[in-house]
């Protein structure tokens, strides 16, 4: 079960595995991209893949469907990449049949900059791990958490470098950022931002929709009049993010970057980082950037991600096992371990020829 953001990538890399391993599989992909899976499937076919080794539904009633095929006891495992919320009810589903299940969920992803760290590649990986997709990616960097004596320092470029980002439909030369999947991701980035205001962050850069002049607010529930320009929102930088705001606590999934700061030096400032990062149900990605590798080496035994990135903002490889921990999943996609996922340890035991 593949989710929108990603179709294609997230269709092969499950289904792949699948049919290494000699499975036959049934892809389900999500309502809002159900194309790039078809045109895959029809790539798999005329690559010579038998037909009904792999299977596409398509269908805009997922949870009937899906319902119906986590029921089927012709079914031994799901591999689901999706929120959170769809994957305790896909669990849920698969204990009926005690189904093996891969599970990867939702993201709160750290991005830590300590007081010795490269701030220019800092500022670059930061970018890199947050505008990756428009920040629709589990990945995403979400929460930016920078050390008090390069706070103002960091904060400058990265607001620099997202406001130089250029917002478009891909049409015109230069376009870095496109739209948003939906109205509704629109309403959900402004109410983020519009939460935290309220809270006490302040604006660095960006919070509104691009095609219109100014924010108006509406009679009800201070959003926008006009969303029917596109689904775009500015990059935006939010700075005194404490841990009672939305965008601290949920998935962003878009172009918004909260930052808070955090003080202490040597084990002190490790210890403050540590607790600010992993103050999350979610444990899927993190990222650390340092110029002391035994911190590093520290610093990746403390946190609680499946996923850390080591003064880099993009991290994922086929080759490499990906996947979460606590409420961001189970199980592992890419790499030997992600064939696993799709076997069955079998222990056969026979007469000790050397007995006697």
């Amino acid at each position: 079960i593949t989710p929108w953001n990603f179709p294609l990538a997230m269709a092969a890399r499950k289904v792949a595995p699948a049919l290494a391993a000699g499975c036959t599989a049934v892809l389900k992909p999500a309502s809002l991209t159900p194309l790039s899976s078809l045109y895959f499937a029809s790539l798999m076919r005329e690559a010579g893949l038998p037909d009904g080794v792999l299977n596409v539904v398509t269908t805009s009633r997922t949870s009937e469907v899906v319902s119906a095929l986590m029921a089927d006891e012709r079914l031994r495992k799901v591999s689901f990449t999706g929120s959170t919320a769809v994957g305790r009810t896909l669990l849920a589903q698969a204990s009926q049949n005690v189904l093996r299940t891969s599970m990867e969920l939702g993201g709160n992803a750290p991005f830590i900059v300590f007081e010795d760290a490269d701030i220019p590649a800092a500022v670059e990986g930061a970018y890199a791990a947050k505008m990756r997709n428009m920040g629709e990616a589990c990945t995403a960097a979400n929460r930016f958490i920078v050390h008090e004596d390069v706070a103002e320092e960091f904060t400058r470029a990265f607001v620099e470098r997202m406001e130089a980002t250029v917002v478009g439909d891909g049409t015109a030369d230069g376009t870095d950022c496109g739209p948003l999947i939906q109205p509704s991701a629109v309403e959900s980035m402004l109410f983020m931002v519009e939460d935290a205001l309220g809270k006490g962050a302040l604006l660095a850069c960006g919070g509104y929709i691009p095609e219109l002049e100014e924010n108006v607010p509406s009679d009800t529930g201070g959003m926008p009049k006009n969303l029917n320009k596109g689904n775009f929102v500015t990059p935006t930088v939010l700075t005194g993010v404490t841990d009672s705001m939305r965008v601290w606590r949920e998935e962003i999934f878009g172009p918004v970057a909260p930052i808070a700061t955090f003080g202490g030096y040597g084990e002190e400032g490790e210890r403050t980082a540590l607790k600010l990062a992993n103050d999350t149900e979610y444990g899927l990605a993190a990222y650390v950037y340092t110029s002391n590798h035994p911190r590093f080496t520290r610093m990746a035994a403390g946190l609680e991600f499946g996923l850390i990135g080591y003064n880099s903002g993009v991290i994922s490889n086929a080759a490499a096992p990906f996947g979460g921990v606590k409420q961001s999943g189970m199980g592992r996609e890419g790499g030997p371990e992600g064939l696993e996922e799709y076997t069955e340890l079998q222990y056969i035991g026979a007469p000790n020829p050397f007995a006697g």
